[in-house]
């Protein structure tokens, strides 16, 4: 049993088949400088045939896979495009005379291997893009395809060294059982189409095994525990068998309460809504009952592209998201890049821990123009439904009133320009960094609604990486200090008078309902795929339990206890051990 890096979720059992990786192996081919032009027409031609190539992958699979996600592909486009990377191709051709295909591999090589020396995993997995885009070119160049031909007559567990999105575009997703790779991290754009698809992948296998997959070895993926099991004893496969075989289950019986209300025992009601990056998303998440959108992540309409969308673009994102979902409520995060979150078109500074460093709203404040041009967007999307703002990354009253003000600017420019937008759209803040736990009650003065980061906030407050595998053990949401710290900021939330929400992963976890029901917080935003299995929960749910927890959890002095207070039965939650002394 191997584990390594989340991918996507579900269980996976089947014959591997190991995709050979290949090279191409090119010889250093010179040509004269009478047949240049020719060399050169080969260029275009070969790049206007990937082109015309990758815009029909993109057609074709967007149905698969949500016109969102299909859309990675427009980052190959634009690498096509890019004036760094073609001049460099044609620099080698026109001063050393190398063929095409010679330029663009040593291009190719170049470029990823620059990208791959970067200390940051996103801009790391985009050297993937690099090398997909440049092999693509390199086939029309070469009247060639060096790729595998796999299973057609039986479903397969796909095992690579690392999956571009040409090729996962290219197999029959019927036929996919699961993936394994031994390079890739949770941003590459592989990983998010395989979590679109539905089908469980595991990453970041490279050095662990305890020997090399062979083709036609029976393989359990374990997505939600990025666990990969070699050649399992056939105990094993019986037991995991029927986990995959009752979580499907599951599923479909899961289907029947998405439109029932999401209101506990004792009639408290729990407002369920969704985390998504795209309108796109919105679809799934009604049907799976959400009752609005807690948080929509904007900085996707900023990623994968060269220059940054003007404020009429974002408007009709915008716009289309707020009124599929009528009158129920959607939050947009302001911009949120940086740190793990890079965007091609602009430049940041090298930074030892871009955690801690330039990112959120720090850049919003300092780019003031990229700012404004997303409030005016969002301010005129509002008239068309319920539309929320919210802060990401605020630490100080300063900050808050300094974005406050670059509102009024966006609502100033607004009237002067003669575009209808609302005035008194909701103003919210994240509530993830550990300052803003510690001054709430002031921000809770100047803001119209908290939303708490878990994932962030247990980051700072515990110091630890949770992608760090050497301390991602110690990333805890039960440490006593965590269970604190959300109390404090519920409580100044609740003193306020305004609404609370939790938007972290912490919020699609049921058994951390009683936590949540405890801290008499009722507005939880999650993935689409947690909605219905919290949902269950909260039907099975009561406040007085819920407060019981809360009693006892204070009292405790570990996570473990903690744990064992959650799941416990209510009348067993307790710490007496601790009163004891």
């Amino acid at each position: 049993m191997v584990k390594g890096f989340g991918g996507s979720s579900g269980i996976a059992i089947g014959k591997a088949f190991v995709m050979p990786s290949w090279e191409w192996e090119l010889t250093d081919k010179m040509v004269d400088v009478a047949d240049l032009a020719i060399e050169f027409e080969k260029l275009y031609e070969g790049i206007r045939s990937s082109k015309s190539e990758i815009e029909g992958i993109k057609q074709d699979i967007s149905d698969l896979i949500g016109e969102e996600e299909s859309n990675i592909f427009n980052a190959h486009l634009a690498i096509l495009e890019d004036p760094i990377f073609m001049n460099e191709i044609q620099g080698l051709m026109q001063r050393q005379f190398k063929a095409a295909e010679v330029a663009v591999k040593e291009t190719i090589d170049k470029f990823v291997n620059m990208f791959d020396l970067l200390d940051d995993d996103y801009m790391k997995e985009r050297a993937a893009d690099i090398k997909d885009v440049g092999n693509r070119l390199l086939k029309h160049l070469l009247g060639e395809w060096q790729g595998t031909v796999t299973p057609t007559d039986n479903p397969y567990i796909l095992v690579v060294k690392e999956l571009s999105p040409s090729q996962l575009a290219n197999l029959d997703a019927g036929q996919v059982l699961g993936v394994i790779s031994m390079l890739g991290g949770p941003t590459s754009h592989a990983a998010i189409m395989l979590r679109a698809m539905g089908i469980p992948f595991a990453m970041g296998m490279e050095g662990k095994l305890p020997h090399a997959i062979q083709t036609g070895d029976t393989v359990i993926i374990d997505g939600d525990e990025s666990v990969v099991i070699i050649d399992p004893e056939p105990e094993l496969v019986a037991a995991y068998t029927v986990r995959r075989d009752r979580a499907a289950a599951h599923r479909e019986r899961l289907k029947e309460i998405a439109h029932v209300p999401s209101v506990t025992l004792d009639g408290k009601r729990v407002e369920l809504r969704a985390n998504i990056s795209s309108a796109k998303e919105l679809e799934l998440a009604i049907a799976n009952g959400a009752a609005g959108v807690g948080l929509f992540r904007t900085e996707f309409l900023y990623m994968d592209r060269t220059t940054l969308p003007k404020e009429e673009e974002q408007f009709e994102v915008y716009r289309e998201a707020a009124v599929k979902l009528g009158k129920k409520p959607i939050v947009f995060r302001t911009l949120d890049i940086g740190g793990d979150k890079p965007v091609g078109f602009l430049s940041f500074p090298q930074e030892d821990n871009p955690a801690l460093g330039y990112r959120g709203i720090r850049i919003s404040l300092d780019r003031r123009d990229l700012f404004k041009t997303q409030l005016k967007a969002l301010l005129r999307a509002a008239v068309y439904g319920d539309v929320r703002i919210l802060y990401p990354m605020i630490s100080s009253i300063g900050e808050l009133r300094r974005a406050n003000e670059i509102l009024e600017l966006a609502k100033k420019e607004l009237q002067k320009e003669g575009h209808p937008f609302k005035a008194d759209v909701p103003v919210g803040i994240m509530i993830e960094v550990p300052a803003a736990v510690v001054i709430a009650d002031l921000l809770a003065e100047e803001v119209q609604f908290f939303s708490i980061g878990t994932n962030d906030l247990i980051q700072y407050v515990l110091a630890v990486d949770r992608m760090n595998e050497t301390v991602s053990a110690l990333y805890d949401p039960y440490h006593p200090a965590i269970l604190r710290l959300l109390k404090q900021a519920a409580d100044a939330a609740h003193r306020k008078g305004i609404p609370v929400s939790v938007c972290g992963e912490m919020a699609g976890d049921p058994d951390a309902m009683p936590l949540w029901l405890g801290l008499d917080i009722r507005e939880l935003s999650m993935s689409v795929q947690s909605l219905l299995s919290v949902k269950e929960k909260v039907l099975k749910s009561d406040t007085a339990h819920g407060a019981e927890f809360i009693r006892e959890a204070l009292k405790c002095v570990t996570s473990e206890e903690i744990r064992q207070a959650l799941t416990a039965a209510p009348v067993e939650k307790s710490c007496i051990h601790h009163k004891e002394g």
